[in-house]
């Protein structure tokens, strides 16, 4: 077993040349659906393992955000990428869960074609490579999601789950006049950095009523007042914000957790600028499926050695990279043990020998 051992710095060197380093770019072109679809496997099972270690959420509720995001591509070589979304930029949109709202493990699925800006069409949740210790688990789940996933078929794979949800509706005209109908009585303030510029109130809606399964459930709305500079309708007096939910709970309660959802923007950023989710490298769909499989699983190891390691909440890839991914080392070997020589200055060299203690103290499972 390699122990460590911090030196002064002027004896360090690199064991490896970089350029003789495998790197990842280097995705096969030909690679086939089915090896992604393999790695998604392996991603499931390392999400597994790492809350069965500690970095999972104990007995109380949690929450899986999901969302979209668009990978811009250039030119028209990419598979999958060859028309532009309802943003108007070309690329992918892959569709993102992220379990709790410390980061605890995130979970990716590509989507080909102009229509894949609708997650709806595709509920993430039903999928048949979904994460197993998520779906499996006992304890009362929240799913929460934009208008994007505003769809019968998400509704439905929740209420087939057993899955609580939480999910931004569309103004459409009949709901805003539903909106609209609510008493002024019916409002609450609450805190807003504009002296009563939020209020919150609720109603009863049944989305889908089409469906033959449709039934009523909570829309929870929250009104803003117009800022300086804001531009909304003639006449218009509020900025509507509705969600639809099962949730049991307190109204305020649970639009301040909703909003909460917002949060699933860092780690999508942690993911495309923390590892290389911004980047797709081929011009084949299924060999950016899997290297969109492999940043997940980068970023959920930078995640779990926060967390397990450093015993930390969240720590960005780039803060982790800087101060122990990047250290660093020389690897000598004697009387058949091998040590690893570190910088003595190194500022983080306590965290790094407590993170490396902690890490091996995991049992290694068959």
């Amino acid at each position: 077993m390699t122990q460590p051992r911090f030196e002064p710095a002027g004896r360090q060197e690199s064991s490896v040349s970089p350029s003789r380093l495998p790197r990842l770019s280097h995705v096969p072109a030909q690679l086939p659906l089915g090896h992604a679809r393999q790695l998604d496997a392996v991603s499931r099972e390392l999400l597994a393992r790492a809350w069965g270690a500690g970095a999972g959420p104990r007995a109380e509720p949690f929450t899986i955000d999901l969302d979209s995001t668009i990978c811009e591509t250039y030119g028209l070589a990419k598979e999958g990428a060859l028309h532009h979304g309802y943003t108007g930029v070309r690329g992918y949109h892959p569709l993102l869960a992220v379990a709790g709202r410390h980061w605890r493990g995130a979970y990716g699925a590509s989507a080909r074609g102009s229509g894949q800006h609708r997650p709806g069409r595709r509920p993430l949740p039903d999928r048949d490579d979904r994460p197993g210790p998520i779906c499996r688990s006992e304890r009362e789940i929240t799913m929460r999601a934009d208008s994007g996933f505003y769809a019968h078929e998400v509704v439905a794979v929740c209420a087939k789950l057993g899955v609580r949800f939480s999910i931004t509706i569309r103004q459409q005209r009949s709901v805003r006049r539903l909106i609209e109908a609510i008493p002024e009585s019916a409002w609450t303030p609450i805190p807003y950095w504009m002296q009563g510029g939020a209020d919150v109130a609720e109603t009863s809606y049944t989305p889908f009523a089409s469906e033959k399964d449709a039934k009523p459930v909570r829309l929870i709305v929250r009104r803003v007042r117009p800022t300086p500079g804001s531009q909304l309708a003639l006449f218009a007096l509020y900025d509507y914000h509705a969600f639809i939910t099962d949730r049991d709970g307190e109204t305020l309660v649970l639009e301040a957790d909703h909003r909460r959802h917002a949060e699933i923007e860092n780690a999508i950023r942690d993911l495309k600028y923390g590892v290389g989710l911004n980047h797709l490298p081929s011009g084949k769909f299924a060999a950016n499926a899997a290297w969109l499989a492999v940043q997940v699983i980068a970023h959920n190891l930078a995640r779990w050695t926060a967390r397990i390691g450093l015993r930390a909440g969240i720590v960005t890839t780039k803060t982790l990279r800087r101060r122990l991914f990047n250290l660093p080392g020389r690897l000598t070997r004697s009387a058949r043990r091998v040590t690893l020589h570190l910088p003595a200055r190194w500022p983080w060299a306590i965290d790094f020998a407590a993170a490396l203690t902690r890490l091996r103290s995991i049992p290694i499972l068959a």
